[in-house]
This record gives structure tokens, C-alpha cells and sequence, in this order.
């Protein structure tokens, strides 16, 4: 049975690796390759205003964060960044995070969510959010340097919370 729920401290010793291996693998996300535990805990769980993780049997399958995407007019729209362990892919957790975040959103007052980077070469995600009704709104041409394939494209995706 998979858990979801906020985050605590004794939590992060599972996260770190997580967020630490997703960022040295400059496949998914615009962080520095460098980061290290303190930034990630300060950019993944004091930054935002939830974080939550995936557990299943004591394990920390994944974790997501949720933020206004602006300040002042633009704030009534959120921002969420996910991630999963390696053995978790495939196995819908990001699936179940995603939408465990579109309740949080709503529930917090967000009229709709956005992702604003989403690396195209991550066909698994792009499709995924799609399914859970995410339009890619537009798309910024070589606004991702991949480690492999080099100066690739990220969408902007888009969905209401309401209506």
C-alpha cells in the first residue's frame, strides 16, 4: 500500500540520494549537478510550501514539492517538481504523486498548475501529464543542455484545478 504524506527530517536520509541522483543525471532538471544536501533540502522541502513523499513498507519511493509558480497576480497558480527512486519508475508512483498533488493544490486555494520545464526528451513524463490533463502550452527550443543528447527542447505544461 503506498503512503502519501508530508515530509519530515528523518524522511530526507531516503530523499537525498533521490534528488541527488536525478540532478547528477542532467536528464530532467535545471539543477546545479553540484547541489548539495543542504541546497536540495533547502530547495525541495523549506522553499516550497509542501513537500510530501511516497512510501510503501518503510521505503521513500518518491517525493514531490508544491509552490506558487509567481508572487503577487500570479500566485493563485502552483508549481510542483516530482521525483522517484530508481526502482520505483514504471510503477505508478508518479502517477500517484501528481495526482495526490492536484488535491493539495485545489485544497490550498490553486486555480491551476503549471509545469514550467518539462524536458521533452522525457517522453514517459510529457505523456503522463498529458494523460492527467496537462496541455503543453508552449515550448522553448534548446532550454535544456541533457547530458547525453545536448541542447534539447522543454515544454510548458498547463492544466485548471477548477471548473
Amino acid at each position: 500500500m503506498l503512503t502519501i504524506r508530508p515530509i519530515t527530517a528523518a524522511d530526507f536520509d531516503q530523499v537525498w540520494p533521490i534528488i541527488r541522483d536525478v540532478v547528477q543525471a542532467q536528464e530532467t532538471y535545471a539543477f546545479d549537478p553540484a547541489m548539495d544536501r543542504e541546497t536540495a533540502w533547502k530547495t525541495w522541502v523549506e522553499l516550497p510550501k509542501a513537500t510530501f513523499v511516497a512510501e510503501q513498507d518503510g521505503q521513500i519511493l518518491g517525493t514531490y514539492y508544491l509552490k506558487a509558480n509567481a508572487a503577487g497576480p500570479g500566485d493563485h497558480v502552483c508549481n510542483c517538481g516530482y521525483m522517484t527512486a530508481p526502482a520505483a519508475r514504471g510503477k505508478g508512483v508518479a502517477r500517484a504523486l501528481c495526482e495526490h498533488s492536484l488535491g493539495v493544490g485545489r485544497e490550498l486555494g490553486f486555480l491551476a498548475m503549471q509545469f514550467n520545464s518539462v524536458v521533452s526528451t522525457n517522453q514517459i513524463a510529457v505523456a503522463l501529464w498529458q494523460k492527467l490533463g496537462f496541455a503543453i502550452v508552449g515550448t522553448l527550443p534548446g532550454a535544456y543542455r541533457h547530458r547525453t543528447q545536448g541542447l534539447v527542447d522543454c515544454h510548458v505544461m498547463y492544466r485548471l484545478l477548477v471548473g
